[in-house]
């Protein structure tokens, strides 16, 4: 299991994970600017680890996220979700036209909502 892990996130990885982490670490140094939107820089850089290498890890909700990840993520759509999941949506387009980029563009896809709303959320590895 480790060894097709491995090869599809180095498949991910050449296809469209580097830029897209890129667009995510972009995010993030814009973040760093002023000191109120620290946690969505940190945030921006929990992502771009996470969509570089995505294979044997899946997110889920962290339990003590309350009303601040909900304000901090309306935010968040605002001034940068909603360019990251346009960039998601057309790296999509763009696997799709391939067979052997479809499984890669659904995986993109599934990133979409992360992308919109990251706050509240946590990356761990995979139950096998």
């Amino acid at each position: 299991m480790k060894l097709v892990q491995l090869i599809l996130n180095v498949l991910w990885v050449v296809l469209c994970g580097f830029w897209m982490a890129v667009g995510y670490l972009f995010a993030a140094l814009i973040c760093f600017v002023l000191i109120v939107t620290i946690p969505f820089g940190i945030a921006s850089l929990r992502l771009a680890g996470y969509v570089l290498w995505p294979f044997g890890r899946t997110v889920v909700d962290k339990p003590s996220a309350g009303a601040g990840s909900l304000l901090g993520n309306i935010i968040w759509f605002v001034f940068a979700g909603w360019w990251l999941a346009l960039g998601h949506v057309f790296t999509s387009v763009a696997l799709a036209v391939t067979i052997i980029g479809l499984p890669f563009a659904w995986a993109n896809l599934k990133l979409v909502p992360l992308s919109l709303f990251p706050l509240g959320h946590e990356v761990v590895p995979q139950q096998s």
